[in-house]
């Protein structure tokens, strides 16, 4: 059985990149990186952690500036 040497990875990554596109190509791997860990975590009879689905993040509320602060009692102010 031959050894696959850096030459034929690079070939192969070269080929993925074309057929694929750059903008692909990191979702495919992180896809099959998640998958390989899946089968290991099955063969290994690991349990494997639950998908934690990220909380909706809720937008900025916006507060209008009110009227100008009085004041306090007992500083001074400029005429």
């Amino acid at each position: 059985m031959p050894n696959i040497g850096p030459m034929e990875i690079a070939i192969v990554l070269i080929i993925a990149l074309i057929v694929f596109g750059p903008k692909r190509l990191p979702e495919l791997g992180k896809s099959l990186g998640k998958g390989i860990q899946e089968f290991k975590g099955t063969i290994g009879g690991e349990k494997a952690e639950p998908d934690v689905t990220p909380a909706v993040e809720q937008p900025p509320v916006v507060v209008a500036p009110g009227p100008a602060a009085e004041p306090k009692a007992g500083t001074k102010t400029q005429a």
